[in-house]
């Protein structure tokens, strides 16, 4: 009963920044938990107005809001619309350039990157082992077919030794 007025008090914005219910000691509404206002396509409706503290130009303005629409200006519509939205839907579609900020960002991490690697070649790694070289790797492929490893499914099983080629 209590937790169910208090939500209908909070919903309705009631409580402002604290208040008293059936004898007991104020209780504080942290600014966090009030809904706050936000422009976003998925809600185009947000719960609360864009504009809470309105200047008296705008409360006049929405006292003759209470009136008759046909006597009302474009520009006053406008700023009828402005109190409550801050972004009209087409606004909210509009593209961004955000998209040339992560390329740029990207190709700045690659370059960096490239050039990382290029100091590492030069400078950490140093020269190819010779165990890499075409020589001793032909050397190596002859001494395994010599010693015929793994003959029945492996390396020396490739290999024809009566006409001294691999088999086809």
């Amino acid at each position: 009963m209590l937790s169910s007025r208090v939500l209908s008090l909070v919903g309705r914005r009631a409580l402002s920044t604290s208040a008293s219910l059936q004898g007991h000691a104020a209780v504080g509404i942290p600014e966090y938990t009030l809904p706050k206002y936000h422009d976003h396509r998925a809600t185009p409706l947000p719960e609360i107005s864009y504009l809470e503290n309105l200047t008296p130009e705008l409360k006049a303005l929405k006292e003759k809001e209470l009136g008759a629409w046909s006597s009302l200006s474009s520009q006053e519509k406008v700023q009828l619309y402005r109190i409550k939205f801050n972004k009209t839907y087409a606004d909210m579609h509009k593209g961004s350039n955000e998209w040339k900020t992560a390329i740029g960002g990207t190709l700045i991490f690659i370059g960096l990157t490239a050039f990382i690697i290029m100091w590492q070649r030069k400078y950490v790694f140093g020269d190819i082992p010779h165990t890499l070289s075409d020589d001793w790797i032909a050397m190596q492929t002859k001494r395994m077919l010599d010693m015929r490893i793994n003959p029945i499914e492996g390396f020396a099983s490739k290999w024809d030794y009566d006409r001294n080629e691999w088999k086809k």
